[in-house]
């Protein structure tokens, strides 16, 4: 069965009741593709407001969720609490949880095995520094962090992988069309290696990093790119343009 075209939206810390209520609204009037699968992901305090106005066949996805079922975890959200507001889909792992808040690559995992058992699907993030890629060690780090998930998760079911090189993320800088082929294959022939054919057949693999309404058509040409994720074009109108980049 053919992959299912997937565009996430990644609001990071941005947007505001109004702002956030308005590209809602945009998004509910405009025709989207049906044969795409689209998710945006607003800051936690605004996850009630967009599940409540948006329109039904568009997901909804929480920044991040915490491994434990409930308790005293100041300032995280358990994954019931996002299936009782409705929410079904979390980003984990993105670079900024990675490197800011210096997530290590287990604690990734445990989360992502936490939320896909408990009936969350997660967009997880992988990719490299410039530091990494100019070393040649792409490949290798992207390798690492798959082997952290896979020492946890056995059903990849609830999994769409984004690959998101850093040095590409929010600088206005992409990687080109070839040099995004090139991962997204590494990881799907990772994922038959290491995993299953099968698995490595179904998962859907992202491109994120500057994503935008002028590149995105191009992109999603290659045939080992299954969607996007995007970060500050899905504040913008132009977030429709992406979304429909496959009609």
């Amino acid at each position: 069965m053919a992959r299912k075209f997937f565009v996430g939206g990644n609001f990071k810390m941005n947007g505001t009741l109004q702002s956030i209520k308005d590209i809602v609204e945009n998004l509910n009037k405009a025709q989207l593709d049906s044969n795409t699968e689209t998710v945006i992901a607003p800051p936690a305090l605004y996850l009630l407001q967009v599940r409540e106005l948006l329109k039904k066949e568009i997901g909804v996805a929480a920044q991040n969720v915490y491994d434990k079922p409930n308790g005293a975890f100041t300032g995280e959200i358990s994954v019931s609490q996002l299936k009782d507001s409705g929410v079904d889909w979390v980003i984990l792992g993105h670079s900024e949880r990675r490197t800011v808040l210096a997530e290590s690559d287990e604690t990734v995992a445990s989360k992502t095995k936490y939320a896909t058992e408990n009936g969350v699907s997660v967009i997880w993030c992988c990719g490299e520094s410039l530091e990494q890629r100019e070393a040649g060690q792409t490949l290798a780090h992207i390798a690492s962090q798959l082997a952290a998930l896979k020492a946890q998760v056995s059903d990849w079911s609830r999994i769409v992988i984004a690959y998101e090189p850093i040095w590409a993320i929010g600088t206005g800088k992409v990687a080109t069309t070839q040099q995004a082929q090139e991962v997204h294959a590494e990881i799907r022939q990772w994922l038959a290696k290491e995993v299953s054919q099968q698995v490595a057949d179904d998962t859907r693999i992202l491109y994120g990093g500057s994503v935008s309404e002028k590149n995105c058509k191009e992109l999603s040409k290659e045939k080992d790119i299954d969607g996007f994720l995007v970060g500050g074009a899905s504040l913008k109108p132009a977030f429709v343009d992406i979304i429909n980049c496959k009609l």
